[in-house]
């Protein structure tokens, strides 16, 4: 794996650059948007990402979430590419103990209601999840997700209020965010102005048909992004954008 931009800085990497590139200000909180997309755009194959992924891929995405306080993302893609709590291996282990995070991030998910209370996001975890929810899902759903030991956050009427639930995770000291998507809700984020950075792996492949982009369905002015790093590895770009407001 090598840097290619800045161009001053081009030339192999090695793994405690890459922590540093893929890591978390100290300062503030930090909202870090994570996808692979093919080169023609398209988010996933057959409604999920691993037909996309690679080893390069699966090397700087890893480091996200290993330096992350907390795992965001939304039901759709929990249930589609079915999201269990996160485990970290020793190696993530020994990261997180150097930088002195907590042993295992939980995953907060974003949902309307449908999230089945018996999900594997929500059964399958080694920190309780956290579910960000609205004032409309079943009452039901509530008590089912809270009984199977998530902590549930409601926020806002018909959906969740995504500026107040990122801040619910700010005060519980939840400040380094890495989000999974999906593409919906990196477009509901991005329409509440919570996103810091977006990390993009370009993997080389054509896909065609009727996939969807790595952002959908909310209408937003467009952002402008500050391309902050790129790294190459054979045919595949792994790409770290900083929003610009």
């Amino acid at each position: 794996m090598r840097r290619i931009w800045p161009a001053e800085q081009a030339g192999p990497i090695n793994e405690d650059q890459l922590e540093e590139l893929y890591g978390y200000p100290d300062d503030r909180r930090w909202l870090a948007v994570n996808f692979v997309s093919s080169a023609d755009g398209a988010a996933h194959v057959s409604g999920v990402s691993a037909g996309l992924s690679n080893d390069a891929d699966q090397h700087v995405y890893k480091l996200g979430g290993d330096l992350a306080d907390v795992v965001l993302v939304g039901a759709g893609t929990a249930e589609a590419e079915g999201f269990h709590g996160v485990a970290p291996g020793e190696l993530a282990a020994d990261r997180r103990e150097r930088h002195g995070l907590a042993p295992v991030p939980p995953v907060a998910v974003v949902t309307g209601g449908s999230l089945a209370v018996d999900a594997p996001v929500i059964t399958d975890v080694r920190t309780p999840t956290i579910v960000l929810t609205d004032a409309s899902a079943p009452p039901e759903k509530l008590d089912g997700w809270a009984a199977r030991g998530a902590e549930v956050i409601v926020t806002g009427d018909a959906r969740a209020d995504l500026t107040e639930a990122v801040h619910a995770l700010e005060q519980r000291g939840l400040r380094r965010i890495h989000c999974d998507g999906g593409p919906h809700l990196f477009g509901e984020l991005l329409r509440a102005g919570v996103v810091d950075e977006l990390r993009l792996t370009i993997s080389p492949l054509l896909v065609s048909g009727h996939a969807d982009r790595i952002a959908a369905g909310a209408e937003i002015d467009p952002e402008a992004l500050r391309l902050d790093s790129a790294l190459a590895d054979e045919n595949t770009l792994m790409l770290r954008y900083l929003v610009q407001r």
